[in-house]
């Protein structure tokens, strides 16, 4: 059985947001998660929300 740490995916999505990458997540309640992250860290990045899952591009300026 196969346990999905919802922290650790949310860690590895910051990451990638802090390197320049867009981060994408399916579920409104990792998004929700990332958002705060995000939030926390003062992050400049563009949400788009699909009918398939939320992408998070990171803009200029976000270091």
């Amino acid at each position: 059985m196969y346990i999905i740490n919802r922290g650790q995916i949310v860690r590895e999505k910051i990451i990638r947001l802090q390197n320049g990458y867009s981060a994408y997540v399916e579920t409104f309640e990792l998004a929700q998660k990332l958002k705060q992250e995000i939030s926390i860290l003062n992050l400049n990045v563009y949400e788009d929300k699909t009918e398939f899952g939320f992408w998070f591009i990171p803009l200029s300026g976000s270091e």
